[in-house]
């Protein structure tokens, strides 16, 4: 299947996420911020990049803003559940997808896979 990296601060969220993109078949890497998280990018090169937007240290804007400096194709899905105007954000400056927090396993896939699928073209 692919290689996915998460970025979310939240263990729980991570944990969740990791546990389903695993269960369908996915390789799964997480950090729980953005600096950890573009370390990751640029050392494994993931075919999907899901973030969080609110977190400490790296934010998820800046996140997605450093993303599409070194990748412009990869797809990035941003996740919150702060205010949707983050997400509208995100998706303006370079998120290819968002999703509002809590969102079901479900939705998570069927993005996920899109998004998958529009890389893969």
């Amino acid at each position: 299947m692919a290689i996915i990296l998460i970025i979310d601060d939240e263990l729980s969220m991570r944990r969740l996420l990791t546990r389903a993109l695993s269960n369908a078949g996915h390789t799964v890497y997480d950090a729980p911020d953005g600096g950890a998280g573009l370390q990751l990018f640029r050392d494994i090169g993931p075919a999907l990049v899901i973030t969080d937007i609110v977190m400490p240290d790296v934010e998820g804007i800046e996140t997605i803003r450093s993303v599409r400096r070194d990748d412009m194709h990869v797809p990035i899905l941003a996740i919150s559940g702060s205010d949707p105007v983050y997400l509208r954000f995100a998706t303006e400056l370079g998120a290819t997808a968002a999703l509002r927090k809590p969102f079901a396993v479900d939705q998570l896939l069927t993005t996920v896979d899109a998004l998958l699928c529009t890389e893969s073209r």
